[in-house]
């Protein structure tokens, strides 16, 4: 399993900036598929961004050009860092932020979202 700790988040006003950061460790020998996911108040999970294990990132339309997803490697081949750093915030970002990975399998669509393994999730709250 792939254990992964959030923190970042909080609330800003319209047209902010945060940054959402996941650290991250894995199983030796596996490849993942990490990515961030998002729950507005009374909707479905939905993918924001992905990143496969060669850094191919994919994003939803809402938040391409203003959101990018990242990872840094430390010095353990087996941890990462993933970032989400969200710019030109919208009221309609809204909603609990979950960093989550599943094995890789060839691609990392973002309608998946039953991952195996989720971050705790943090709120972001945009007010107009």
């Amino acid at each position: 399993r792939v254990r992964l700790v959030q923190s970042g988040g909080g609330s800003v006003q319209t047209g902010g900036s945060l940054t959402l950061t996941c650290a991250t460790s894995r199983p030796p020998g596996t490849s993942h598929c990490m990515g961030w996911y998002r729950q507005a108040p009374g909707k479905g999970r939905e993918g924001v961004a992905t990143i496969d294990p060669s850094d191919n990132t994919r994003y939803a339309d809402s938040v391409k050009g203003r959101f990018t997803i990242s990872k840094d490697r430390g010095g353990n081949p087996r941890e990462n860092t993933l970032y989400l750093h969200m710019n030109n915030l919208k009221p309609e970002d809204t909603a609990t932020y979950y960093c989550a990975a599943d094995l890789y399998g060839g691609s990392c669509r973002l309608e998946y979202t039953n991952l195996a393994d989720w971050g705790q999730g943090t709120l972001v709250t945009i007010s107009s």
